[in-house]
């Protein structure tokens, strides 16, 4: 009878314990005025604990009652439950205050509803592709191993069989190194034990070649899972690699348009060197700028931060193979510079001051009012461009000033704090150039250009050449990493879309902005400034994108994980050259600086085409300008960046339909053309007569 007694008085509490409903308490905190540091802290009552914590939040572990780094203004939720799987949902918001804050608040549903249409996956969507990542196997890592760990790792010992069952934390080897005598390795999953090493063999050698450059190197061995498993993020959520709509629209379109212009992206190679070195160049021919002037102010536009900081992100999320694709991927863009800079010469319009006024707002409106199209190329001519004067205060402005502020003040301290005064200096230095028109933007680019380049491709040459004994194996790494499914991370797929992702949001190909440069050029003869531009992505994607992408594989740097993309191709340029970084600092200054004097053009065509064509409607919209360069150095707006950045791909969905639509009569000029070339009626420099196109 006692006993039994004894078991109730036992039993009771808990019993009461799991009577009582689960109560979710929040504390929500926002520190200071910076956007993206709020927090939401999770006390919770009854139930039975242990519990779990299901955050909206995808950086927020399972295990975690608090969730930081927030945006403000924006409702999280989280789903607690206990270990019986009683559950209860409670939604928090971190207030805005801050002015920043508010407008990062407005603007993050804005983007996450850009992001919902440019990143849809519509082979999800319809069932012929599961985007959600498995994996078969755990790796096993080197206990100890570090990117940049200089040591020398020996396994000494299995202690079970290979194809064991093992479970997760069992103590399956033992591992000694130069710096320490053993360390034990404990199996990292459950699952059937795979020897990747022999006993005794060497593991990883930072003095290998082969060590350094191979994913992986660093992996013992394997454990196979009974059945696959998804990977999550850390609040649980599945990890997926989707293919993007908005990568498919534009890679089609390159591959559409490289098919239907007979590969001119190969074929006219050599004729474009010819041309832009000046060898085709009309002094008298209309329009205000020379080729080599057109291709150095788009290339401005095109080359920056997309080439040193995005290259790192697509080599730390896809491994080596992501670059074999960049690479494929810039070379099908080049078609589309083709077509869409041949057009914007075409349907330019030149007033009677000279002044010339041209792009896709004009081949969309005007060439598809030529068949018939009127209604749909006015709407199509109005949408790019409202998406162009948005994208040019945002991606090309404001997240540019923002960040070479943020580069220049991390290597140079005494800038720190000092944001909005150095937005008044690099405004009056954007000034002085915007104010001159597009023949100041195009002299200053000019000269601008080719300077920056080669600073960053002699610094890119130099990594390489000194570590040139690692080329082999580089190459190897990009080859079997584009199409070897054992040495990628997350498949064939996901580096696939990983490559190109990046190679369209660096060159541009199809988002037509270029366009908008090339039909200043002085030419008789549209097709020539098609054959120009299609060296841009050429020279942003093919070379420069490449580069980054070897220095960071020769250096052993796209191993790294945890470091942002700016600071990651910093970090494989100083493992070299120690003082490199600051003058990549300055290269990335100017690197933005050639993008907002080139995009300032391109958003006041776009801003003209709208509110008129008079000297003072232009002045209005550089002034605005101008006032936006102070603005982003000055604040971080976070979610407004990345929406203004996200435009320029919008830019891109009217455009490639009205490319689509007169693909035909850009092939029938190219055939003109080349009919022109080859019976000697070009303008040459030798004295060979010009001709016109008909």
């Amino acid at each position: 009878m006692r006993k039994y007694l004894l078991s109730m008085l036992l039993l009771f509490p808990i019993a009461l314990l799991q009577a009582q409903e689960l109560e979710v308490n929040t504390k929500v905190g926002n520190p200071t005025n910076k956007i993206n540091d709020g927090f939401i802290d999770i006390e919770v009552t009854g139930g039975i604990p242990p519990y779990t914590y299901k955050w909206s939040d995808k950086d927020t572990p399972l295990s975690s009652s608090k969730a930081e780094g927030l945006t403000e203004g924006i409702p999280y939720t989280v789903v607690v439950q206990d270990s019986n799987g009683n559950s209860k949902t409670v939604e928090a918001k971190v207030k805005a205050e801050a002015i920043t804050e508010n407008f990062n608040g407005v603007f993050t549903p804005a983007v996450q509803g850009l992001t919902a249409v440019l990143f849809w996956d519509p082979f999800a969507a319809i069932g012929v592709y599961d985007p959600v990542v498995y994996a078969d196997v755990k790796n096993v890592e080197t206990p100890g191993w570090t990117a940049e760990v200089q040591d020398k790792f020996v396994l000494k010992k299995w202690l079970v069989e290979e194809g064991e069952h093992v479970e997760k934390g069992d103590q399956i080897a033992v591992v000694t190194s130069t710096n320490n005598p053993e360390r034990p390795v404990y199996a990292s999953a459950t699952g059937n034990l795979k020897y990747l090493v022999k006993e005794g063999g060497t593991i990883y050698d930072y003095q290998k070649t082969e060590d350094l450059i191979e994913t992986g190197a660093h992996f013992l061995g394997q454990i196979e899972y009974d059945e696959p498993v998804i990977l999550t993020h850390p609040n649980g959520d599945p990890q997926t690699h989707p293919i993007p709509f908005i990568v498919i629209w534009l890679v089609f379109g390159a591959a559409f348009f490289t098919i239907r212009m007979g590969f001119i992206n190969i074929r006219g190679f050599k004729h474009s060197f010819e041309l832009a070195s000046g060898k085709y160049d009309d002094p008298d021919a209309p329009g205000t700028i020379t080729h080599f002037q057109a291709l150095a102010t788009a290339v401005s536009a095109t080359v920056g931060l997309g080439n040193i900081a995005g290259v790192a992100v697509a080599v730390s999320l896809g491994g080596a193979g992501a670059t074999f694709w960049m690479i494929v991927a810039g070379l099908l863009g080049m078609s589309s510079k083709f077509v869409e800079c041949t057009l914007g010469v075409k349907y330019r319009h030149i007033n009677s001051e000279g002044r010339v006024f041209g792009g896709p707002m004009n081949y969309l409106r005007y060439g598809l009012e030529k068949r018939n199209m009127k209604s749909l190329g006015k709407f199509l001519a109005g949408f790019f461009a409202i998406l162009g004067v948005g994208a040019s205060f945002g991606g090309g402005n404001m997240f540019q000033a923002n960040q070479s502020f943020e580069i220049l003040s991390g290597q140079f301290p005494m800038l720190e704090g000092n944001g909005f005064w150095f937005g008044i200096i690099l405004a009056v230095l954007v000034g002085i150039v915007i104010i001159g028109g597009i023949n100041s933007i195009a002299n200053v680019t000019g000269k601008i250009v080719p300077v920056m380049a080669a600073v960053y491709i002699l610094g890119a040459f130099v990594v390489i050449g000194i570590n040139i004994d690692n080329i082999g194996p580089a190459f190897n790494a990009i080859w079997d990493g584009a199409f070897s499914p054992s040495a990628l991370k997350g498949g064939v797929i996901g580096v696939l879309i990983v490559g190109f992702q990046r190679a369209a949001f660096s060159n541009e190909a199809g988002v037509g902005s270029a366009a908008i440069a090339h039909s200043v050029v002085k030419t008789n003869n549209p097709p020539s400034e098609g054959f120009v531009a299609l060296l841009e992505p050429f020279i942003d994607t093919v070379v420069v994108c490449t580069l980054t992408a070897l220095v960071l594989i020769f250096t052993g740097m796209h191993e790294v994980e945890g470091v942002g993309g700016t600071q990651l191709t910093s970090d494989a340029f100083a493992s070299v050259i120690d003082w490199f970084p600051y003058v990549l600092s300055v290269a990335v200054f100017l690197f933005a600086f050639s993008t907002m004097i080139s995009w300032s053009y391109y958003g006041m065509r776009a801003w003209t085409f709208l509110f008129g064509k008079s000297t003072k409607s232009e002045l209005i919209y550089k002034i605005f300008f101008l006032v936006f360069v102070v603005i982003g150095a000055s604040i971080s707006l976070g979610a407004v960046l990345d929406f203004s950045d996200m435009m320029i791909l919008s830019m891109s969905f009217p455009n490639i339909i009205g490319l689509y639509i007169m693909s035909g009569e850009v092939r029938e000029d190219l055939r003109e053309y080349f009919r022109k070339l080859k019976a000697g009626e070009l303008f040459t420099k030798d004295g060979k007569p010009k001709a016109t196109m008909q």
